[in-house]
């Protein structure tokens, strides 16, 4: 009797070309998937590690100190000081965190900075350099605060702990000032971080609450590839805008002599 050919008989004979069923390479697809997101695990892995143990423990190596301002003989001007524990410094970006719009907040209350100031004569105001310790920043995530310090900011490099702003001109300020009236100018100045310099203007709003306190904020928008900063790429994390706030809020109290 003659042998007829189904249509599977051609497939059949190519399945088995290489010895192999085509049942056996179907089984195989699921192993070698398996295997590729182990591996990639395991990279994720390495990755975070990496960016733990580079990151360092954000622990300042000094207290935040700021060049010194000193009232000179015969200056009607009095010494206020930026009080660390009533002030914060932060930064504001916002990304994309697994599909979701996430605002990311780092604080640090790590900053020093001085003023003279007279309130009979604001326009004699002089704000001196503004200090903030980077390495101290702390956002909600360790991991980030890592990644901050080892990758991005390098602020666990001694060269890069500090970011500074030093004030070249104060625009808008009024004749007189009131005690429990708030007023508000512009800083412009020069703002450094890992070594970059850009000029930065803040808008402030500074309100003595009596002749020994001043309560105050500033605010301005840069982008971060004008300091030479990059943000390396990231599982889950996407869209990073280009811009970021800064911002401080401060007390000053008078110097004691």
């Amino acid at each position: 009797m003659e042998r007829t050919h189904s249509a599977n008989d051609g497939f059949g004979k190519l399945g088995t070309m290489n010895g192999e069923h085509p049942t056996h390479t179907s089984r195989r697809l699921p192993r070698l998937i398996l295997a590729l997101i182990a591996v990639a695990g395991i990279l994720a892995m390495l990755g975070i590690a990496y960016i733990w143990f580079t990151g360092g423990s954000g622990q300042p190596s000094s207290a935040t100190s700021a060049p010194a301002l000193s009232v000179a003989a015969g200056d009607t001007r009095s010494l206020f000081q930026i009080v660390p524990e009533e002030s914060v410094a932060r930064f504001i970006i916002t990304e994309e965190l697994l599909g979701a719009p996430k605002t990311v907040i780092g604080v640090t209350d790590q900053v020093a900075g001085d003023m003279l100031i007279d309130l009979d004569d604001p326009t004699s105001t002089e704000l001196g350099t503004i200090r903030i310790n980077v390495r101290t920043l702390a956002t909600d995530n360790e991991i980030r605060n890592r990644a901050l310090r080892g990758q991005i900011l390098h602020s666990d490099r001694e060269e890069n702990e500090f970011a500074q702003f030093t004030p070249t001109a104060l625009i808008g300020l009024p004749d007189s000032i009131a005690i429990g009236t708030p007023i508000s100018f512009q800083i412009v100045g020069d703002l450094t971080v890992g070594g970059v310099t850009r000029e930065v203007t803040f808008e402030a709003e500074v309100m003595p609450v009596s002749e020994t306190r001043l309560e105050g904020a500033a605010q301005a928008v840069v982008f971060y590839q004008d300091f030479g900063i990059t943000i390396p790429e990231a599982p889950g994390v996407a869209n990073v805008s280009d811009d970021v706030r800064l911002e401080i809020d401060f007390v000053a109290a008078l110097a004691v002599e």
